[in-house]
């Protein structure tokens, strides 16, 4: 698979956590029976949505086809079970785009940072055919794009106190997810970037480690980062959506009327996941406001003029800015 950017030894290592933790194998998979990977807990809208897509083709299917989730990042990581995908080792994961724009160009543009002026902004654009014609991009590295949820706004917390400035960030030790992307968007700011798991966050923030680190109102709550690093400041820095992509060799294996099936699947989770969404955002706000944290809001002006070298520096292509220019029209009309 030339061009993913993937290695094969990191596809042994995945592919012996996935075999020691399924709890099904082969027969399951012959029987239709489809395996999906996510970081997030049980609880999660995307683990909600995919089990939706469970359902759908249960019900439609008579029960030949299903869909068994592996939340709370049991298989590995999100740049893990894209690896195992890719390879056929893992039917379904749902991952952030950071770890896509490692491999293919053009999902970078959908992360920049204050690209989308809001979630309204973001929805239209990924409903819209730019949002088709970037999930078709991942097709060439072996796996299938099937939808794209969200992931929020993503604003900045730490241990020592509010940012209102850029300024506020200097010298700050902020996790980042494994992304050049978002290393380049914290040092820009004046922060160092420390890229490690999500599910790392926590201790590192209990031991020092870290000092802060960056994420949407429900994996903030979710995760009780806020115990740790109680000041969350709006920023609102990321709408980075989310993708649902397929093993294209699990995806060519199935019949053509179980191909559209599972794409119409896919398609009727996301309506479902953004409704799923909004009640967690709104929840965690609310979970937030009972305990001993701070929220700020932020003139967000001044920590945008710092990411124009950002932008410059990724975006190299004429495709990438043909997707940039097509988003900010969008935003626009």
């Amino acid at each position: 698979m030339a061009g993913s950017g993937f290695s094969r030894r990191k596809l042994l290592a995945g592919s012996i956590a996935l075999s020691a933790s399924m709890l099904a194998g082969c027969e399951r998979r012959m029987s239709g029976l489809l395996t999906s990977a996510d970081a997030h807990p049980g609880d999660y809208p995307t683990v909600q949505a995919v089990e939706f897509i469970g359902r759908y083709l249960s019900d439609r299917t008579g029960g030949r086809l299903g869909v068994k989730v592996y939340a709370g990042g049991q298989l590995g990581s999100e740049t893990d079970t894209l690896e195992i995908a890719s390879f056929g080792g893992l039917d379904l994961t749902r991952v952030n785009f950071a770890p896509l724009n490692s491999i293919e160009p053009m999902t970078l543009p959908f992360s920049l940072p204050f690209l989308f002026q809001s979630v309204d902004h973001m929805r239209k654009v990924v409903d819209s055919p730019l949002g088709d014609e970037v999930l078709a991009s991942l097709e060439s590295h072996d796996l299938i794009g099937l939808a794209i949820y969200d992931s929020g706004a993503r604003s900045f917390y730490n241990t020592r106190g509010p940012i209102r400035s850029p300024a506020d960030m200097k010298g700050l030790k902020l996790r980042v997810p494994q992304s050049d992307l978002y290393v380049a968007m914290v040092n820009a700011l004046g922060a160092n970037a420390v890229p490690i798991p999500l599910n790392e966050v926590y201790q590192a923030l209990q031991q020092g480690v870290i000092d802060g680190a960056e994420n949407n109102w429900p994996s903030f709550v979710t995760a009780r980062h806020y115990e740790v690093a109680k000041y969350y400041s709006l920023t609102h820095h990321l709408l980075t959506p989310e993708a649902l992509v397929m093993s294209k060799q699990r995806y060519t294996r199935l019949s053509p009327s179980d191909r559209t099936l599972v794409r119409e699947a896919a398609r009727a989770s996301v309506p479902f996941m953004r409704q799923k969404w909004d009640a967690k955002v709104d929840q965690a706000k609310r979970d937030f406001a009972s305990s001993p944290g701070e929220v700020n809001t932020v003139d967000t002006a001044p920590f945008a003029a710092l990411m124009r070298p950002v932008w410059e520096a990724f975006i190299t292509s004429p495709r990438q800015r043909a997707v940039v220019e097509r988003t900010i029209a969008m935003g626009e009309a």
